[in-house]
Protein backbone atom coordinates (compact mmCIF):
# COMPACT_ATOMS: atom_id res chain seq x y z
CA UNK A 1 0.00 0.00 0.00
CA UNK A 2 1.41 3.43 -0.96
CA UNK A 3 2.22 5.95 1.75
CA UNK A 4 -0.64 8.16 0.56
CA UNK A 5 -3.18 5.35 0.87
CA UNK A 6 -1.84 4.40 4.28
CA UNK A 7 -1.97 8.00 5.40
CA UNK A 8 -5.47 8.61 4.05
CA UNK A 9 -6.71 5.47 5.77
CA UNK A 10 -5.38 6.73 9.09
CA UNK A 11 -6.34 10.38 8.70
CA UNK A 12 -9.45 10.08 6.54
CA UNK A 13 -11.37 12.59 8.63
CA UNK A 14 -8.61 15.19 8.89
CA UNK A 15 -9.35 17.02 5.63
CA UNK A 16 -13.03 17.31 6.47
CA UNK A 17 -12.19 18.91 9.81
CA UNK A 18 -9.72 21.39 8.36
CA UNK A 19 -10.26 25.00 7.43
CA UNK A 20 -10.30 25.12 3.64
CA UNK A 21 -8.27 27.95 2.14
CA UNK A 22 -9.14 29.08 -1.38
CA UNK A 23 -6.44 30.62 -3.54
CA UNK A 24 -6.78 31.30 -7.24
CA UNK A 25 -4.75 29.13 -9.63
CA UNK A 26 -4.83 30.39 -13.22
CA UNK A 27 -1.70 28.90 -14.73
CA UNK A 28 0.37 25.72 -15.03
CA UNK A 29 3.08 26.32 -12.47
CA UNK A 30 3.97 24.82 -9.13
CA UNK A 31 1.75 25.96 -6.36
CA UNK A 32 4.06 26.58 -3.41
CA UNK A 33 3.00 27.19 0.16
CA UNK A 34 5.26 29.27 2.40
CA UNK A 35 4.14 29.14 6.02
CA UNK A 36 5.36 32.17 7.91
CA UNK A 37 5.60 33.87 4.52
CA UNK A 38 5.19 37.37 5.96
CA UNK A 39 8.17 36.92 8.23
CA UNK A 40 11.75 38.04 7.74
CA UNK A 41 13.04 35.06 5.73
CA UNK A 42 9.61 33.94 4.52
CA UNK A 43 9.00 37.16 2.58
CA UNK A 44 12.43 36.91 0.91
CA UNK A 45 11.59 33.34 -0.09
CA UNK A 46 8.17 34.32 -1.48
CA UNK A 47 9.79 36.94 -3.69
CA UNK A 48 12.37 34.50 -5.05
CA UNK A 49 9.71 31.89 -5.84
CA UNK A 50 7.53 34.46 -7.58
CA UNK A 51 10.48 35.64 -9.67
CA UNK A 52 11.01 32.00 -10.64
CA UNK A 53 7.47 31.86 -12.05
CA UNK A 54 5.71 29.84 -9.35
CA UNK A 55 2.35 30.50 -7.77
CA UNK A 56 2.96 31.29 -4.12
CA UNK A 57 0.61 31.11 -1.15
CA UNK A 58 1.80 32.96 1.93
CA UNK A 59 0.22 31.55 5.08
CA UNK A 60 0.66 33.72 8.16
CA UNK A 61 -1.35 34.87 11.16
CA UNK A 62 0.76 38.07 11.42
CA UNK A 63 1.52 37.46 15.09
CA UNK A 64 5.19 38.12 14.29
CA UNK A 65 5.11 38.51 10.51
CA UNK A 66 4.62 41.94 8.97
CA UNK A 67 2.29 43.09 6.23
CA UNK A 68 5.03 45.55 5.30
CA UNK A 69 7.22 42.63 4.23
CA UNK A 70 4.75 41.34 1.66
CA UNK A 71 3.23 44.59 0.39
CA UNK A 72 5.64 44.70 -2.60
CA UNK A 73 4.51 41.18 -3.55
CA UNK A 74 0.81 42.03 -3.82
CA UNK A 75 1.33 43.25 -7.39
CA UNK A 76 2.01 39.66 -8.48
CA UNK A 77 -1.10 37.90 -9.81
CA UNK A 78 0.44 34.60 -8.72
CA UNK A 79 0.69 35.67 -5.08
CA UNK A 80 -1.99 34.86 -2.53
CA UNK A 81 -2.22 35.43 1.22
CA UNK A 82 -3.99 33.10 3.63
CA UNK A 83 -4.42 34.56 7.12
CA UNK A 84 -4.39 31.47 9.28
CA UNK A 85 -2.98 30.20 12.58
CA UNK A 86 -0.66 27.27 11.83
CA UNK A 87 -1.74 25.60 15.09
CA UNK A 88 -5.15 24.96 13.50
CA UNK A 89 -5.49 22.34 10.70
CA UNK A 90 -6.13 23.61 7.19
CA UNK A 91 -6.64 22.28 3.68
CA UNK A 92 -5.03 23.59 0.51
CA UNK A 93 -4.06 21.88 -2.74
CA UNK A 94 -0.32 22.34 -2.99
CA UNK A 95 2.77 20.96 -4.72
CA UNK A 96 5.54 22.07 -2.36
CA UNK A 97 5.65 23.44 1.17
CA UNK A 98 8.33 25.57 2.79
CA UNK A 99 7.59 25.50 6.51
CA UNK A 100 8.98 28.63 8.18
CA UNK A 101 6.15 29.33 10.64
CA UNK A 102 8.33 28.66 13.67
CA UNK A 103 9.00 31.10 16.53
CA UNK A 104 12.60 32.23 16.01
CA UNK A 105 12.91 34.98 18.60
CA UNK A 106 13.78 34.28 22.27
CA UNK A 107 11.62 37.17 23.58
CA UNK A 108 8.61 35.97 21.59
CA UNK A 109 9.08 32.38 22.79
CA UNK A 110 9.63 33.36 26.41
CA UNK A 111 6.63 35.68 26.44
CA UNK A 112 4.36 32.66 25.87
CA UNK A 113 6.43 29.44 25.95
CA UNK A 114 3.41 27.13 25.81
CA UNK A 115 2.15 28.88 22.70
CA UNK A 116 5.63 28.63 21.18
CA UNK A 117 5.72 24.87 21.79
CA UNK A 118 2.24 24.49 20.28
CA UNK A 119 3.33 26.39 17.18
CA UNK A 120 6.39 24.17 16.72
CA UNK A 121 4.69 20.83 17.33
CA UNK A 122 1.08 21.29 16.20
CA UNK A 123 2.21 23.46 13.29
CA UNK A 124 4.58 20.72 12.13
CA UNK A 125 1.82 18.12 12.43
CA UNK A 126 -0.62 20.18 10.36
CA UNK A 127 1.96 20.86 7.65
CA UNK A 128 3.04 17.21 7.51
CA UNK A 129 -0.52 15.95 7.31
CA UNK A 130 -1.27 18.39 4.49
CA UNK A 131 1.87 17.29 2.62
CA UNK A 132 0.97 13.62 3.03
CA UNK A 133 -2.60 14.12 1.83
CA UNK A 134 -1.38 15.75 -1.39
CA UNK A 135 1.94 14.00 -1.92
CA UNK A 136 3.71 17.35 -1.62
CA UNK A 137 7.41 17.80 -1.02
CA UNK A 138 7.98 19.64 2.26
CA UNK A 139 10.99 21.49 3.67
CA UNK A 140 11.27 22.45 7.32
CA UNK A 141 13.41 25.43 8.35
CA UNK A 142 14.58 25.64 11.93
CA UNK A 143 17.34 27.44 13.78
CA UNK A 144 20.75 26.36 15.00
CA UNK A 145 19.42 26.34 18.57
CA UNK A 146 18.58 22.65 18.16
CA UNK A 147 22.33 22.02 18.45
CA UNK A 148 22.33 23.34 22.02
CA UNK A 149 25.70 24.14 23.59
CA UNK A 150 28.28 21.54 22.56
CA UNK A 151 30.62 22.72 25.31
CA UNK A 152 28.42 21.50 28.15
CA UNK A 153 30.86 18.73 29.10
CA UNK A 154 31.28 16.78 31.27
CA UNK A 155 27.60 16.23 31.92
CA UNK A 156 26.64 16.92 35.51
CA UNK A 157 23.88 15.14 37.38
CA UNK A 158 20.64 16.71 36.22
CA UNK A 159 22.50 18.50 33.44
CA UNK A 160 20.06 17.23 30.81
CA UNK A 161 17.25 19.13 32.56
CA UNK A 162 18.24 22.33 30.73
CA UNK A 163 15.25 21.70 28.49
CA UNK A 164 13.08 22.74 31.44
CA UNK A 165 14.46 26.30 31.44
CA UNK A 166 13.06 29.51 29.99
CA UNK A 167 14.53 28.70 26.56
CA UNK A 168 12.68 25.36 26.30
CA UNK A 169 10.16 26.59 23.73
CA UNK A 170 13.04 28.06 21.75
CA UNK A 171 15.15 24.88 21.67
CA UNK A 172 13.01 21.84 22.46
CA UNK A 173 10.13 22.87 20.19
CA UNK A 174 12.30 22.79 17.04
CA UNK A 175 13.77 19.44 18.09
CA UNK A 176 10.30 17.96 18.48
CA UNK A 177 9.29 19.31 15.06
CA UNK A 178 12.38 17.78 13.42
CA UNK A 179 11.54 14.44 15.05
CA UNK A 180 8.05 14.59 13.54
CA UNK A 181 9.45 15.26 10.07
CA UNK A 182 11.79 12.31 10.44
CA UNK A 183 8.97 10.05 11.65
CA UNK A 184 6.67 11.01 8.77
CA UNK A 185 9.48 10.20 6.35
CA UNK A 186 10.06 6.80 7.93
CA UNK A 187 6.42 5.81 8.40
CA UNK A 188 4.84 7.33 5.28
CA UNK A 189 7.81 7.77 2.93
CA UNK A 190 7.05 11.48 2.86
CA UNK A 191 9.46 13.55 0.79
CA UNK A 192 11.01 15.83 3.41
CA UNK A 193 13.99 18.14 3.81
CA UNK A 194 15.39 19.56 7.05
CA UNK A 195 17.38 22.80 7.15
CA UNK A 196 19.03 24.45 10.16
CA UNK A 197 20.00 28.09 9.72
CA UNK A 198 22.60 30.05 11.69
CA UNK A 199 22.17 33.72 12.69
CA UNK A 200 20.24 35.13 9.77
CA UNK A 201 20.24 38.89 9.22
CA UNK A 202 19.21 41.39 6.55
CA UNK A 203 16.39 43.70 5.46
CA UNK A 204 13.02 42.71 6.85
CA UNK A 205 14.27 41.70 10.29
CA UNK A 206 11.82 42.23 13.12
CA UNK A 207 12.92 45.17 15.27
CA UNK A 208 11.91 43.38 18.47
CA UNK A 209 13.63 40.05 17.81
CA UNK A 210 16.57 40.89 20.10
CA UNK A 211 19.01 39.58 17.51
CA UNK A 212 22.56 40.85 17.69
CA UNK A 213 22.56 42.65 14.33
CA UNK A 214 19.15 44.31 14.68
CA UNK A 215 19.93 45.39 18.25
CA UNK A 216 23.28 46.90 17.30
CA UNK A 217 21.99 48.63 14.17
CA UNK A 218 18.95 50.17 15.86
CA UNK A 219 20.94 51.36 18.86
CA UNK A 220 23.58 52.92 16.60
CA UNK A 221 21.00 54.62 14.36
CA UNK A 222 19.26 56.07 17.41
CA UNK A 223 22.54 57.33 18.83
CA UNK A 224 22.28 55.07 21.86
CA UNK A 225 25.07 53.05 23.46
CA UNK A 226 25.37 49.52 22.10
CA UNK A 227 24.69 46.81 24.66
CA UNK A 228 26.74 43.62 24.57
CA UNK A 229 25.60 40.73 26.75
CA UNK A 230 28.51 38.60 27.89
CA UNK A 231 32.13 38.67 26.77
CA UNK A 232 32.66 40.86 23.65
CA UNK A 233 35.32 38.40 22.49
CA UNK A 234 32.73 35.61 22.18
CA UNK A 235 32.12 34.79 18.55
CA UNK A 236 29.11 34.37 16.32
CA UNK A 237 28.63 33.75 12.63
CA UNK A 238 26.23 35.81 10.52
CA UNK A 239 24.59 34.81 7.25
CA UNK A 240 22.78 37.26 4.96
CA UNK A 241 19.14 36.47 4.16
CA UNK A 242 19.61 36.22 0.37
CA UNK A 243 22.36 33.62 0.81
CA UNK A 244 20.23 31.54 3.17
CA UNK A 245 17.23 31.62 0.84
CA UNK A 246 19.43 30.52 -2.04
CA UNK A 247 20.57 27.56 0.06
CA UNK A 248 17.04 26.67 1.15
CA UNK A 249 15.79 26.61 -2.46
CA UNK A 250 18.73 24.44 -3.52
CA UNK A 251 17.94 21.92 -0.79
CA UNK A 252 14.29 21.82 -1.84
CA UNK A 253 15.33 21.14 -5.44
CA UNK A 254 17.28 18.03 -4.45
CA UNK A 255 15.88 14.99 -6.30
CA UNK A 256 16.09 12.79 -3.19
CA UNK A 257 14.40 13.16 0.18
CA UNK A 258 16.76 14.52 2.86
CA UNK A 259 15.63 13.57 6.38
CA UNK A 260 19.13 14.47 7.64
CA UNK A 261 19.40 18.13 8.75
CA UNK A 262 21.45 20.42 6.49
CA UNK A 263 23.29 23.29 8.17
CA UNK A 264 23.18 26.61 6.33
CA UNK A 265 25.18 29.56 7.59
CA UNK A 266 28.49 31.32 7.37
CA UNK A 267 31.45 29.44 8.86
CA UNK A 268 33.32 32.74 9.35
CA UNK A 269 33.33 33.78 13.00
CA UNK A 270 33.34 37.36 14.26
CA UNK A 271 33.83 38.58 17.81
CA UNK A 272 30.65 40.28 18.98
CA UNK A 273 32.61 43.36 19.97
CA UNK A 274 34.09 43.58 16.47
CA UNK A 275 30.62 43.47 14.94
CA UNK A 276 29.48 46.29 17.21
CA UNK A 277 32.47 48.42 16.22
CA UNK A 278 31.80 47.75 12.54
CA UNK A 279 28.16 48.81 12.90
CA UNK A 280 29.21 52.02 14.67
CA UNK A 281 31.65 52.80 11.86
CA UNK A 282 29.18 52.06 9.05
CA UNK A 283 26.42 54.11 10.68
CA UNK A 284 28.76 56.94 11.59
CA UNK A 285 27.53 56.82 15.15
CA UNK A 286 29.24 57.91 18.36
CA UNK A 287 27.76 55.04 20.35
CA UNK A 288 29.82 53.48 23.11
CA UNK A 289 29.89 49.81 24.06
CA UNK A 290 28.16 48.83 27.31
CA UNK A 291 28.74 45.34 28.74
CA UNK A 292 26.00 43.43 30.54
CA UNK A 293 25.93 39.87 32.00
CA UNK A 294 24.89 37.16 29.57
CA UNK A 295 21.60 35.34 30.14
CA UNK A 296 21.96 31.79 31.39
CA UNK A 297 21.83 28.97 28.84
CA UNK A 298 22.98 30.99 25.83
CA UNK A 299 25.75 29.16 23.90
CA UNK A 300 29.00 31.11 23.87
CA UNK A 301 29.89 29.90 20.38
CA UNK A 302 27.88 28.66 17.43
CA UNK A 303 29.49 27.79 14.10
CA UNK A 304 27.94 25.73 11.28
CA UNK A 305 29.57 22.90 9.39
CA UNK A 306 28.45 23.52 5.80
CA UNK A 307 30.51 20.73 4.19
CA UNK A 308 27.35 18.82 3.20
CA UNK A 309 25.71 21.91 1.69
CA UNK A 310 28.86 22.67 -0.29
CA UNK A 311 29.32 19.09 -1.48
CA UNK A 312 25.73 18.22 -2.34
CA UNK A 313 24.36 21.59 -3.49
CA UNK A 314 27.38 23.70 -4.38
CA UNK A 315 26.24 26.24 -1.81
CA UNK A 316 28.21 28.68 0.27
CA UNK A 317 27.40 32.21 1.50
CA UNK A 318 28.61 34.97 -0.83
CA UNK A 319 27.71 38.21 0.95
CA UNK A 320 30.45 39.62 3.18
CA UNK A 321 29.48 40.99 6.56
CA UNK A 322 30.09 44.66 5.76
CA UNK A 323 28.00 44.48 2.58
CA UNK A 324 25.15 42.75 4.39
CA UNK A 325 25.32 45.19 7.28
CA UNK A 326 25.08 48.15 4.91
CA UNK A 327 21.87 46.77 3.40
CA UNK A 328 20.46 46.04 6.86
CA UNK A 329 21.38 49.52 8.12
CA UNK A 330 19.67 51.04 5.08
CA UNK A 331 16.50 49.06 5.80
CA UNK A 332 16.28 50.09 9.45
CA UNK A 333 17.18 53.68 8.60
CA UNK A 334 14.21 53.85 6.20
CA UNK A 335 12.00 52.18 8.82
CA UNK A 336 12.92 54.74 11.46
CA UNK A 337 12.45 57.62 9.01
CA UNK A 338 8.98 56.32 8.10
CA UNK A 339 8.03 56.07 11.78
CA UNK A 340 9.02 59.72 12.27
CA UNK A 341 7.07 60.99 9.27
CA UNK A 342 4.01 63.25 9.85
CA UNK A 343 1.69 60.63 8.30
CA UNK A 344 2.95 57.98 10.74
CA UNK A 345 2.50 60.31 13.69
CA UNK A 346 -1.03 61.19 12.57
CA UNK A 347 -1.92 57.51 12.30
Amino acid sequence: MSYLRRFRARYSQTAADCSRISVRNDHETKRVLVTGGAGFLGSHLCRLLLDAGHEVVCLDDFSTGSRRNIEPLMRFDAFGVAIHDIVEPFELEIDEIYHLANPASPPHCQADPIRAMQTHVLGAMNVLELAARHGARVLHVTSSNVHGDPQLYPKSEGGDAVFLGRRSGYEEGPRAAEALFSDFHELYELDVRLVRIFNAYGPGMHADDSRIVSNFVLQALKGKDITIYGDPSETRTFCFADDLIDGIVRVMASPASLPVPIDLGSPMEFAIGEVAEQVIELVGSRSNLVLRPQNAGVPCRRQPDIALAMQEFGWCPRTDLSGGLLQTIGYFDRLLAASRSPSAEAA
